[in-house]
């Protein structure tokens, strides 16, 4: 099926998740077919993460002008998602709700990353669906869930981790020691960045983007 019998209308959409959580999201899609799709997870909700806060609000605007269909939403108990937080666990069902929702929007033939900041980051390297082409970690703490449960550590799909520089939860010489033996792995640094990326959003954007091409 092509793009054009499967593409649905840019705007807020309804998730729902195989254990009956309702989640609030939004779809923006490209002018022209999409070359790729992203799926954005917010960071913590028990500390203000929501799928408006910034660095998932910069990819979330930027990426449909390079062609990419972007998918944000509210993970569990989140604003107007119902449920409750479930540390990183039943998340990751949120995480592929989203997964569902985009693919049937823009159709199972373009490349979908997951991308995901803090939290998100980590819960999102716990999915290993097997409809992800690869995964951008933004600043992941890789504290949320223990280290094993990171299933895409040792999946061959590649992986891109931005690792602020100053990061106060896991900085570049952390981060490179905890994913030292994970498969198909990069880190890049965010030089004169900490966790929150004040000033770095473009930047963001440029090294997702740069991701997003290795795999069309």
């Amino acid at each position: 099926m092509g793009h054009d019998e499967t593409r649905a209308e840019s705007g807020p959409l309804r998730l729902h998740t195989t254990d009956g959580i309702d989640l609030q999201a939004e779809l923006a899609l490209p002018d022209t077919g999409p070359r790729a799709a992203a799926v954005i997870c917010h960071p913590h909700p028990l500390h203000g993460g929501s799928m408006h806060t910034p660095v998932g609000d910069a990819l979330f605007r930027a990426l449909p002008d390079i062609g990419v269909a972007a998918l944000r939403f509210n993970f569990r108990g989140v604003e107007g998602s119902s449920g409750s937080h479930d540390d990183g666990r039943g998340e990751q069902l949120d995480v592929v709700a989203a997964v569902d929702s985009l693919l049937a929007a823009v159709g199972a033939e373009v490349p979908l990353v997951v991308a995901g900041w803090s939290f998100g980051a980590d819960v999102s390297l716990a999915v290993t669906d097997e409809r992800i082409a690869g995964w951008v970690a933004i600043a992941p703490p890789l504290r949320v869930l223990d280290i094993e449960a990171f299933g895409a550590g040792t999946d061959q799909r590649p992986k891109r981790l931005l690792v602020p520089e100053h990061d106060q939860f896991n900085p570049p010489a952390s981060a490179a020691d905890r994913t030292a033996d994970w498969a198909n792995t990069s880190i890049e640094v965010v030089a004169q960045a900490d966790h929150f990326l004040a000033g770095k959003l473009n930047e963001l954007v440029g090294h997702t983007a740069d991701f997003i091409n290795t795999l069309t």
